[in-house]
């Protein structure tokens, strides 16, 4: 069972659910150009009114009491703390999120701040964005702010949400703003230069806070599952997750290149050596800046592949059954994931455990009956669920979790055709209709998890395709 002061929440981030205001002015973002520039890159979408989050959190927050939710990972954009990035501080925005902030406390709900969660000052882009070395103590100083003006009423906060993704879809393949397709050198730049901001963040939070506080930091991967249970399709897998491969497309997509800098004080030696002569010098001075304790680590966690064994114990990968389930953002589905994610990460790096974000895209639709009836998430959600709590009853320390989100929003190069909200969100009149997961989620916060199917009988883990099966029904790519 999961532990007594398990924290059950919720997330979002600031661009995609806040809107805009034209009094309240915030800087330009780089989602803001992207959208902007090709309307293709967003399916049209934009964050100029979004969930209008920023006129309704007080409703909003009322409403998340009545749904039991008690912890509410949100971000802070920096545009709306700092409008270029640098320079001087909005005092309408910091007063903004004080409000926000005392609201959500006035209904019970614990904040857990996240100070990036992609929306870079379009300023700071034109100076070269995370490529540029200076973002470091660009970076520091809004961190600096941060703990000045919230460190009051904010007691955890998480530095850095998906750097992968930051990188990865920003700068290597160009799907997330902004935008751009750049080579080894200028990507393995900009990597360096967001985990030395991160520790830069640590330290500013560490210094400037009024009160001790707790950091974490955020990543993000697919996960690999064993295609058996195997130990040696277990170590296979294992060793995939923490690899890199060097490629055009997807080589930041990675946990080791992202995580053992701050957690283990030294890149992958695999890694150094797979990208020697295409990488900035890092220094022993580096590494320490890196290396910043934190309490806690996040892991934002959605599905997976399988793997298993090949010759020598080289990992090799083992298609998805013909027909598997996916999500409404085609994903798939495989509970699996969160139960080794947790378990390979708390192996490795011996920190307790976040699920920072989980959740799954559905059509969702308003029904004749004027409810949103999602049975297909309340599957998801035990599945996935159960399969955390099997982590935890196997000894990983996992001290809580975020659903992905608590209403539908703006999903970045998807706009706003991806429904992960457990909340529905008509983005014509902006009504707010709880779906049928959100009151079966109250259920699961209020009982701690005991009314998961893992706890009633009906769920039991395993990998889903044995080795014996795989040679029949999968095959290796």
């Amino acid at each position: 069972m999961f532990r007594d002061d398990f924290v059950w929440g919720v997330a979002s981030s600031a661009y995609q659910v806040e809107g805009t205001d034209p009094v309240n002015v915030r800087g330009k973002c780089i989602w803001d150009t992207f959208s902007e520039e090709n309307p293709i890159n967003t399916k049209g979408g934009n964050g100029l009114v979004a969930c209008d989050h920023m006129h309704r959190y007080k409703e909003d927050f009322a409403m998340m009491k009545e749904l039991g939710i008690k912890a509410y990972r949100f971000s802070v954009n920096w545009c709306r703390i700092i409008p270029d990035g640098v320079g001087e501080v909005s005092e309408e925005g910091v007063a903004f999120y004080r409000d926000l902030i005392l609201s959500m406390k006035e209904n019970g709900i614990t904040p857990y701040l996240t100070l990036y969660h992609w929306d870079l000052p379009q300023a700071l882009e034109d100076k070269g964005g995370w490529v540029n070395p200076e973002i470091v103590d660009w970076f520091g100083n809004y961190a600096r702010v941060i703990a000045e003006r919230f460190s009051d009423l904010v007691e955890y906060f998480f530095t850095i949400n998906e750097p992968q993704c930051v990188i990865g879809l920003g700068y290597v393949v160009g799907v997330h703003a902004p935008g751009k397709k750049l080579g080894y050198k200028e990507t393995t730049l900009a990597s360096v230069n967001l985990l030395k901001a991160h520790g830069t963040a640590v330290l500013a939070l560490r210094r400037y806070s009024v009160r001790p506080v707790k950091i974490g930091y955020a990543p993000t991967c697919t996960i690999p599952i064993p295609a058996s249970d195997s130990p040696e399709d277990i170590e296979a897998a294992k060793k995939k997750y923490f690899s890199i491969t060097k490629n055009t497309w997807d080589w930041a997509w990675t946990v080791a290149w992202f995580s053992d800098p701050v957690l283990l004080g030294k890149f992958p030696e695999d890694s150094l050596e797979l990208f020697r002569g295409e990488m900035p010098e890092i220094t022993e001075d580096d590494l320490k800046l890196m290396h910043q304790p934190i309490d806690f680590l996040g892991q934002n966690i959605y599905n997976g592949y399988y793997i298993k064994a090949g010759e020598n114990g080289e990992p090799v990968d083992v298609m998805k059954y013909p027909g598997y389930q996916e999500t409404g953002v085609h994903w798939p589905i495989m509970e699996e994931c969160l139960y080794w994610g947790a378990r390979f990460a708390y192996e490795r790096y011996k920190l307790p455990i976040f699920i920072t974000e989980n959740g799954m895209a559905c059509h969702d639709a308003i029904s004749l009956d004027g409810k949103v009836h999602d049975p297909n998430r309340v599957d998801f959600l035990d599945r996935y669920l159960s399969a955390l709590q099997q982590a935890v009853d196997d000894g990983v320390d996992v001290r809580g979790y975020f659903l992905w989100s608590v209403m539908d929003n703006f999903e970045w190069d998807q706009g706003y055709h991806g429904r992960f909200g457990i909340v529905y969100t008509d983005f014509v009149t902006l009504k707010r209709i709880p779906k049928d997961s959100a009151y079966w989620y109250k259920e699961i916060m209020e009982s701690n998890g005991a009314k998961l199917a893992v706890n009633n009988g009906l769920w039991v883990r395993s990998a889903r395709w044995h080795q014996e099966e795989s040679s029949n029904l999968c095959k290796s790519k």
